[in-house]
Formats: C-alpha cells, sequence, structure tokens
C-alpha cells in the first residue's frame, strides 16, 4: 500500500538552484537577503547558489554601487542529459507563465468567494 505524503515531504520538483535563478528572473537587483527569505533559504546558500549558476554560465552579476545587478544567461541549455534541448529561457518562461495563471486564478477564487462573477 502506498503512503500519502506528508505535509512536509522530503522532496520538491523544483532544486534550491531553480528557485534562485526565478526569483533573479524576476527581479535582476533583487538582494540575497529578500531571495534567502522568499526560498526559505540562508543567505548564506543564496551566495553558494549563485556562485554555481555563475560557474555554470548561468548567470552574470555587475557591481552597481553598493549592490549587485544579476543578469541571466537565457540560452544556455539546461545542465541534465535528460533535460537536453530546452534552454534555461524555456524553464522561466514556464514558471512565468504559470505564476500570472496563479495570480489570474488567485483573483478568481477571491472574486468567487465574494460573490462577484470572475472573467477568468
Amino acid at each position: 500500500m502506498e503512503q500519502m505524503p506528508g505535509p512536509r515531504s522530503s522532496w520538491t520538483f523544483l532544486t534550491n538552484h531553480a528557485r534562485v535563478l526565478v526569483q533573479i528572473a524576476r527581479d535582476p537587483g533583487v538582494r540575497v537577503r529578500d531571495i534567502a527569505a522568499h526560498c526559505l533559504l540562508t543567505e548564506r546558500a543564496v551566495q553558494r547558489i549563485i556562485t554555481d549558476l555563475e560557474q555554470g554560465g548561468y548567470l552574470t552579476h555587475t557591481r552597481v554601487g553598493r549592490a549587485n545587478r544579476y543578469q541571466v544567461t537565457a540560452a544556455t541549455p539546461l545542465r541534465h542529459p535528460a533535460d537536453a534541448g530546452p534552454t534555461v529561457a524555456d524553464l522561466l518562461a514556464l514558471l512565468a507563465t504559470h505564476q500570472h495563471r496563479g495570480d489570474d486564478l488567485s483573483a478568481a477564487d477571491a472574486e468567487h468567494r465574494q460573490g462577484t462573477p470572475s472573467s477568468v
């Protein structure tokens, strides 16, 4: 008999690297502190992930005053051989589409609870 996953499963569909990359793609001027808070990681873990992404060719950064400004290298192919073909841009487009649909569905759900018709 297969067990149902509990509220705190030991695995997730997205890696921390993907989560950090998505946050940077959404806001290239985002602070490490803000990425860490959003992704539920330590600042040090986010710094290590950013270093990994830069070394892998997925990301670059420039200093702007005391802050960093990041640039995602969108044409870079995904790393794993099973993912051959799609690029970082393809992954980010998929996740961005999901986010926008989620926003639309959240608005529709809120309207439904208030009894107003939804356009979604």
